[in-house]
């Protein structure tokens, strides 16, 4: 029996996300995302967003349908599979500062990678093989994905997008890592550079730009070490970061995070508002592209 699309989600969100959305509220949230998506003239997206709010869950989604129903290859790249080895961050924090041993600021990714398969994809310069990042090692797999063809290219990942950090903002201290361990401002300079140039230069390459927009920052703690606890579940992993330490984590990403949400609503083509459950609350879609 031929499944219809809705039903199709549905039965894929239980799998991805353990709970059952009504047919209702994918027809309201997750088809009109989809056929943007699918329908465009656009080939490049970011999707983002802040930890834990959804986005891979809703990307590897889109994928699937988009490949299934709509028979349009779909490459799909984290900036997390990005990540630089453990020892070349072991390097960096030596040469430049010591936070940036800890994975996750612009100026911890291999962005020229990510910039050569972005090109690559532009150019349908086949196959690409891109890298793949083990969390709970904190370090890069063996393992790659090879995309042997696509038309539509996904880029989902946390910092993607963003617009480099006023002086004024990125200079005051917002929590006890910036004002304990960065004292001179150069771990918050180094990163904000990056954003300005080699970041902003990957960004420019895409044509359309999705944020995912969380209620408050204090929800990223609760996403965060939902995240860590179910990883750990999944993986049989015996330690984990518990809430104090998942605490202290986040507060490499927070400044970044915050800033994301005061201005990225307003430069989006498509915004999706989120509740406390990660739940979509709201849909808007804007004409003008972002650049």
């Amino acid at each position: 029996m031929k499944i219809d699309i809705i039903t199709f989600i549905q039965e894929e969100l239980i799998i991805l996300t353990n709970k059952k959305f009504s047919k209702k509220y994918i027809s309201q949230y997750i088809i009109p995302i989809i056929n943007n998506i699918y329908s465009s003239k656009d080939k490049k997206f970011i999707i983002s967003g802040p930890q834990g709010s959804g986005k891979s869950t809703l990307t590897k989604l889109f994928k699937l349908v988009i490949e299934k129903f709509y028979k349009k290859k779909v490459m799909l790249l984290s900036i997390d599979d990005y990540y630089l080895s453990k020892s070349k961050r072991l390097i960096l924090s030596k040469k430049i500062h010591p936070l940036l041993l800890t994975r996750g600021v612009p100026g911890t990714h291999d962005i020229k990678a990510l910039k050569d398969h972005i090109n690559k994809f532009k150019n349908q310069n086949f196959p690409i093989n891109s890298p793949t990042f083990n969390k709970l090692k904190d370090d890069i797999n063996n393992k790659i994905n090879v995309f042997n063809n696509s038309e539509i290219l996904l880029l989902e990942g946390w910092c993607c997008g963003s617009k480099p950090i006023t002086n004024q903002y990125l200079f005051k201290n917002i929590n006890n890592l910036e004002n304990t361990f960065d004292k001179n401002k150069n771990w918050r300079k180094y990163y904000n550079s990056l954003l300005r140039n080699e970041y902003k230069s990957v960004f420019s390459l895409f044509d359309k730009q999705i944020y995912i927009q969380a209620p408050s920052f204090k929800y990223v703690l609760k996403w965060r070490y939902a995240q860590e606890k179910n990883n750990a579940t999944k993986f049989n992993k015996k330690k984990f970061m518990n809430k104090e330490e998942v605490k202290k984590f986040i507060q490499h990403y927070e400044k970044l995070t915050k800033w994301m949400m005061q201005t990225m609503p307003a430069k989006v083509d498509m915004l999706i508002k989120i509740d406390s459950n990660q739940k979509i609350q709201k849909l808007l879609f804007k004409v003008n592209k972002y650049h």
